[in-house]
Parts: C-alpha cells; structure tokens; sequence
C-alpha cells in the first residue's frame, strides 16, 4: 500500500494519461490515511511513551533542523565514541579505495564492477539496491542505529523513524562541458513529508567536488516550505531560474567542508548536489523517515543480519 507505483497502468495501455493519474492520486491518498491515522499514529505513540533523553549538542541539533531544516556538526562530536567514529572512517576509506581502483580498471579497459543506477552514473555505491546484509560488524550502520543520531532523527520526526536507506557514495567528477542531471538539479526528496537525511563526508568537499546544496526553511513547515509545498509524488525538480526568483544568492547554503563533517538535513526542503567538475565526493549517507513513507515498508536497501542484538527498542524498530 505504501509503494509509489501500482500494475494499473500497464493493465491500461491505451489510457496511460488516465491510469496513471489515477494511480498517483491513490497512492496519495494511501500515504495521507497512513500519515494521518494507520503507521505514523502508532509511530508517535510510541515517541510519547519513549522519547530519547537528548544532550546539549543533540538538542541543538534539532533545534537548528527545525529551524532551517539542516544541522552541521563535526561527527566526533556527535559519535563521541572513538571508536565508532574510527571505525565508520576505516570503512569509507575502503569504500573509496576500491571505488578507484574499480575506476582504473575500466579506464584501462578492464572489466568493472561499480554499482551505479541508470540516470545517476555519476555516483557509484557501496551497497546500492542489492540488499546487502547489514550488522554489528558494519560500522556506519552501527552509527545511523546508535542513540546518538537515532535519537536526534527521533527527536525531529517525532516519532519513532525508520532506517530506510544505508550506503557510501562516490561522486565522480564530471568532464568540462557537462550539464547538471538528475540529483544534480534543484528537486524535493517525494517519499515522504516526514525526511531527514545524514551524510557523512569522507573527503574535503570544495566547490569543485560537487558539494551538497539547501535552500534553508524550504522544509515542510518551514519559513519557505509554502514556496515549493510537498505532496506525495509531487514533482521533484525545480528549475535554476524560479531558485533564483525566490531566494537571494545568499540565501542557499553550500556545505563545503572538511573530511569528518556531518550534514543532518531534511530533504523534503528544496537542495541539490554531486555535481562534481575536479575532483571526487565521497560520503557515507543514511535515511530516517516515518513509516507512512511511500517506500518504508515496500523497499530498503538492506537486509538486518540479527535485529534482536540491536541495542534499543528504537532501533529494532527503525530496521523493522
């Protein structure tokens, strides 16, 4: 019920205009009775009854998310476990060595193994679609499960999330002369009202490595969410020229930053990025959204090797 396509199109072939309106518009409406009465209803319940203790730093955090809709915070700071943050780095610096030496190969005429998505080859990642099973040994997981930035995403949904999405990506900067697509371009996340997003930058990000773009208050509830407002399935890209009529050249926020830098963001808000033109991105990414999301419960990008060792009732139910 949760997903975003259904067979009525392809069962109507002569009237695609027809059926798919018709589609979206159901699963629309399947996403609003799941927000406002099935999944979300009983998700908040359960933040009521147990809402994270949050720190000082972390309370910060959500308060700048509801503010603007992002938060940038050193990752030491917020893992203040050594040896987590450690660890989570170790594990994207093999993700980056073998992403380059993947890309040699097919320089050279080898074969290849990179897992890129069809209109996005610009990114190559770590575990993509292919259902790769996640657990105590995986340190970035054990990070996007942890108290400290499962607790935050909690905080700001309000309500207990979901762990939709876990995996490391690798921007592959663009030759001269190439345009924006995809991701590239201004857009708003559609899956879901209710969206925060972590990446992790595992390199120095400057503008010629494709940095990560906000147009802050451009959340849902935010101060410019009436601009673009956010509906299920609503169109996600947002062309150069309205941006630039709405919002001040000053008023877009441009995450260049140092290795180990944190971006906590809501991207249901208007942004864009990966548009690398002289030299890589890489960064570790995780999604939390509420279980009426249009792909929660129909789709992750993960399998859980042993839910019950999970350290919280949170947590267990962020991989559920």
């Amino acid at each position: 019920m949760h997903r975003q396509r259904t067979r009525l199109a392809s069962r109507l072939p002569r009237g695609q205009r027809f059926a798919r309106a018709l589609e979206r518009y159901g699963v629309a409406a399947t996403y609003e009775l799941h927000e406002r009465a099935l999944s979300n209803r009983a998700s908040r319940r359960r933040f009521a009854a147990g809402a994270p203790s949050l720190d000082a730093l972390q309370r910060q955090v959500v308060e700048s998310l509801d503010r603007d809709g992002y938060a940038v915070v050193p990752f030491a700071e917020l893992v203040a476990d050594a040896a987590l943050h450690d660890a989570v780095l170790r594990e994207g610096d093999a993700f980056v060595a073998d992403t380059e030496r993947e890309l040699r190969a097919r320089s050279e005429g080898g074969e290849a193994h990179l897992r890129t998505r069809a209109g996005k080859e610009f990114v190559v990642r770590a575990y993509s679609w292919e259902g790769v099973r996640l657990g105590a040994a995986h340190a970035w997981f054990r990070a996007a499960v942890s108290d400290r930035l499962l607790g935050v995403a909690n905080a700001y949904l309000r309500m207990w999330s979901k762990l939709s999405y876990v995996d490391y990506w690798y921007t592959v900067p663009q030759p001269a002369g190439a345009e924006r697509v995809a991701s590239q371009l201004w857009h708003l996340d559609f899956d879901d009202r209710h969206l925060l997003k972590a990446f992790l930058y595992l390199t120095d990000v400057d503008d010629g490595a494709g940095p990560f773009e906000y147009v802050p208050g451009s959340q849902p509830g935010g101060r410019l969410g009436r601009l673009w407002p956010w509906t299920p399935l609503g169109s996600p890209r947002v062309a150069e020229e309205e941006v630039a009529r709405h919002v001040p050249a000053d008023g877009v926020r441009t995450f260049t930053a140092p290795r180990g830098t944190l971006i906590l963001c809501n991207t249901s808000g208007l942004h864009r990025g990966g548009f690398a033109t002289e030299r890589p991105r890489a960064l570790a990414a995780a999604t939390y959204c509420s279980p009426a999301s249009l792909a929660a419960l129909s789709l992750r990008n993960y399998a859980v090797e042993d839910a019950a060792a999970l350290p919280s009732a949170a947590a267990r139910y962020a991989v559920s």
